[in-house]
């Protein structure tokens, strides 16, 4: 694992860190999580992830996508209730 110490700096309203060329990221987008310990976690987020959803949705054909709808048409109204 390589660790390296980089600077924090102020850009407008938000924090930003100097990420250095040996731990440059190929992508346009991340993902931050805090751990519990309070470490942050940086995680790139694929430009083309949605691409393999996509592909999955074009295997389902029309009579698929028509039982869906059926489906959606029979289900029940919304329940008049009280407002809070």
């Amino acid at each position: 694992m390589t660790t390296v110490v980089s600077r924090i700096f102020t850009n407008g309203n938000s924090q930003a860190v100097r990420i250095p060329h040996a731990l440059r990221l190929n992508a346009r987008r991340v993902e931050i999580t805090r751990t519990e310990q309070g470490d942050l976690i940086i995680h790139p987020i694929d430009e083309s992830k949605g691409h393999a959803l996509l592909s999955a949705l074009e295997g389902f054909d029309d009579d698929f996508i028509a039982h869906l709808e059926d489906n959606r048409a029979e289900a029940p109204g919304m329940q008049d209730r009280e407002p809070l």
